[in-house]
């Protein structure tokens, strides 16, 4: 049996929007248990408030009330430079766009957050190659973005999000920018990253393709979450 401890409990998250005197309401009383090792898909219409909860148990947004606790950390009560602080040592980011830097190679960007950490340059080299290994590229190491498909720049990234080894990998639509064939090898590549070495993972997709590898999905409409769905076992 898999491991069911959740690694992030949330508990009547409210968020909501300012626009001029209006006030808009994005999330509603949100309660969810994300258990350890779990990929979950987060789903829903445009303006659904999907994002809106990842960047939010991502630490890049604050809560108008609520509680999101990671681990043992409410990352509700942390100020700014806290909550860069614990970013950097628990959460993951794969981005729909990538987000590599042109000018550096491969190795260069998965080596980027390490460059802030204590570690040896040997140590951050052995990681480093590790995590292009994990993305089958580390024949690709000295290659920049430019020089990679679409689906190489995605499993690059994919690389970059898991070297500091982070509680939570959080992916924004991330085959939203690759053809069926890239976005199926991505999907495999995240699933196994659940299955085989027990990653937590939270997607947000509008794919039910992507959604259906998932291990569970979770379905939000004007900021209220539904039941969820098991897509499989």
């Amino acid at each position: 049996m898999e491991n069911k401890t959740p690694v992030v409990r949330i508990k009547e998250l409210s968020k909501s929007y300012r626009r001029g005197s209006q006030i808009i309401p994005v999330l509603q009383n949100i309660t969810l248990d994300i258990n350890a090792g779990d990929f979950l898909a987060l789903m829903g219409p445009s303006g659904s408030g999907k994002s809106t909860l990842l960047n939010l148990i991502a630490g890049l947004d604050q809560a108008d009330q609520g509680s999101i606790i990671v681990g043992d950390a409410d990352i509700t009560l942390l100020s700014e430079t806290e909550l860069a602080d614990w970013r950097a040592g628990h959460v993951g980011f794969i981005f729909q766009f990538y987000n590599l830097i042109p000018v550096l190679s491969a190795y260069e960007n998965v080596e980027l957050p390490l460059i802030l950490t204590d570690l040896s340059k040997k140590k951050r080299r052995d990681h480093v190659e590790h995590a292009l290994s994990l993305v089958g590229l580390e024949d690709r190491m000295d290659h920049y973005p430019s020089q990679l498909s679409g689906g190489q720049q995605q499993r690059v990234a994919i690389a970059r999000a898991v070297v500091t080894d982070p509680t939570l990998l959080v992916a924004d639509e991330p085959t939203g920018d690759l053809d069926r064939k890239s976005a199926e090898d991505v999907l495999q590549l995240m699933e196994r990253l659940s299955k085989e070495l027990g990653k937590t993972i939270i997607m947000v997709t509008h794919d039910p393709r992507a959604a259906k590898r998932a291990c569970s999905m979770k379905y939000l409409d004007k900021g209220i979450l539904a039941n969820d769905t098991e897509t499989r076992l």
